[in-house]
């Protein structure tokens, strides 16, 4: 299976208990003051947000991206417009962070990300996965092999490009996928089947990107 999860980019766990309830949950009651029009909590939900989703912008568009700015920007105040409609199903963390995935996937389609057999590697990216002790030759193959899963989600069709990124590049169970995308657990482990068979013979039929997938420099 192909997996690359970098512990740079999974956004922090939010401290809880059992699933339901505040407790579980402390961004739930800020949730709610926020939609109760409490700008002090509005700020402050925004302000909690951030970091995630600007975790996940850099994951789907890459460290280096011109666009995060702006990307994160659309996401917080997509965020902000989609808060009626948040129900509790899932963690707020989890609401916030498939937001993202959409508003980023959405914005690499509108700038006509090319697909390239041999990936820039941005410096930030790189300083990124130095966190991880790779080696030099490993931190390079580690930043193109991202690079690739990015350029080959743009393939996928939304449900499964957006499956496969909160499961494998956001490190989610299929249990909070499916809670955070409203979708039945049986329909991520189907979306995810079809994106990762799709992902394999997409590399396997190119012999460049198999050999950067398999770990070569």
């Amino acid at each position: 299976m192909i997996r690359l999860v970098r512990r740079s980019e999974v956004p922090s766990p939010i401290e809880g208990a059992a699933p339901g309830g505040e407790s579980a949950d402390p961004l739930r009651g800020l949730a709610a003051e926020a939609l109760g029009g409490n700008p002090r909590a509005q700020r402050t939900l925004m302000i909690t947000l951030g970091p995630p989703i600007l975790r996940v912008v850099r994951g789907v568009l890459g460290a280096g991206s011109p666009d995060v700015e702006d990307v994160v920007q659309e996401a917080m105040v997509a965020l902000y417009g989609a808060l009626p409609g948040f129900r509790g199903e899932c963690k707020m963390l989890h609401f916030a962070c498939r937001i993202a995935v959409q508003i980023a996937m959405n914005a690499r389609r509108r700038a006509g990300y090319r697909k390239r057999h041999t990936p820039v590697v941005p410096f930030d990216e790189l300083a990124e996965l130095a966190r991880d002790e790779l080696s030099p030759a490993e931190l390079l193959a580690s930043a193109r092999r991202c690079e690739i899963m990015r350029e080959l989600l743009g393939e996928l069709p939304p449900p499964q490009a957006e499956a496969l990124a909160l499961h494998i590049m956001l490190g989610y169970s299929v249990a909070e996928t499916a809670a955070a995308t409203g979708a039945p657990s049986n329909t991520v482990r189907s979306r995810l089947r079809g994106a990762l068979a799709a992902l394999r013979e997409r590399v396997q039929s190119d012999s460049a990107l198999l050999e950067v997938m398999k770990g070569g420099a």
